[in-house]
């Protein structure tokens, strides 16, 4: 019996989705009674640094770092069978999503996906609790299949080091051949993903224009956060499409998120509303967003922007 986690290294090194993934297996096996182990596969640097987070053992598997969710899934199965896993954790990336998927059917395994609470032993099952109804309630799932599949909601298990480095040990697994050619692949650099920021500045019609965008990203660029916009502005073209944040977008739970000029439409709160901090700057006072808020100031953007990034510039410079 184990835990095994899929760590990824889709750009060749460990990232904090990974990290995540293997802090959050490492309290499950505690709950279970195991030992977390974590799978990399292709290259992976700072693969053994995951002993930090909780893993026991390190595995690496020889094989491209180009995504294919039918050669990864084929590993990943390999890989549970052999280590004898009873729970199989991925984080809730779109890569991690489509092995969920692959994996539980494969072995007619029980999923939660977005999972916000470690498991708990129960019944002869695993409980596991996910937010529902766009995060307005939650919901606690019984899991009582031989082998469990669960993705991980992103910024909710904060990887602390709980042990030391590991060796990073080679398993062979033979991959299935893909059907599916890869012609191309556009990939967003120099901006940290937006499911793994911490800090997110967010703006929407409010702005009037793209080219009033610049106060946004200066405002990011202090407080060293990503930036993200409402649907109308991405469908609009004023910011590129893989910055929109909603339900119809992406989910996001930073620690402290600024929605400025924007109103609050429900399928925008559903996005951002796990946020730990809501910052809301507009200038109508009935702005549903302001609800939602943790704080809120009335006023112009454009004056309160500015102001805002000067005093946080002064603050920086000063501490």
């Amino acid at each position: 019996m184990a835990v095994l986690v899929f760590a990824e290294s889709l750009t060749g090194s460990i990232k904090k989705i990974a990290q995540e993934a293997v802090a959050y297996g490492y309290q499950a096996a505690q709950a279970m009674g195991t030992e977390c182990i974590a799978l990399t596969i292709g290259q992976a640097d700072g693969a053994g640094d995951l002993g930090l987070y909780g893993a026991a053992k390190v595995y690496n598997v020889d094989a491209s770092n180009d995504f294919d969710a039918q050669v990864y899934a084929s590993i990943l199965g390999q890989a549970a069978n052999k280590f004898g896993a009873d729970l199989i954790v991925f984080a809730h990336s779109s890569s991690g999503k489509s092995l969920a998927g692959r994996l539980a059917a494969r072995f007619d395994a029980a999923l939660v996906t977005a999972a916000t609470s470690i498991p708990t032993v129960a019944d002869g099952g695993l409980h596991i609790s996910k937010g529902v109804f766009s995060g307005k309630a939650f919901a606690t799932y019984a899991l009582k299949t031989d082998k469990k599949v669960v993705t991980i909601a992103g910024n909710t298990f904060r990887p602390t080091e709980v042990g030391a480095a590991v060796a990073i040990e080679s398993v062979s697994l033979d991959a299935a051949t893909g059907r599916i050619k890869v012609k191309e692949v556009n990939t967003v650099t120099g901006a940290v993903p937006l499911p793994e920021a911490e800090l997110v500045v967010s703006a929407g019609r409010g702005m009037k224009g793209p080219e009033n965008w610049g106060i946004i990203e200066e405002l990011a660029g202090t407080l060293g956060a990503a930036t993200a916009c409402s649907r109308p502005v991405a469908d609009v073209h004023w910011r590129p499409h893989h910055e929109h944040v909603g339900q119809t977008g992406v989910a996001i739970r930073p620690t402290l998120y600024f929605a400025i000029g924007i109103s609050g439409a429900i399928q925008h709160l559903a996005g951002v509303n796990q946020s730990k901090v809501i910052v809301v700057i507009n200038k109508d006072p009935e702005a549903p967003f302001f609800k939602a808020a943790d704080y809120g100031v009335v006023g112009d953007l454009f004056d309160v922007v500015p102001k805002l990034n000067a005093a946080l510039a002064k603050f920086k410079a000063n501490n």
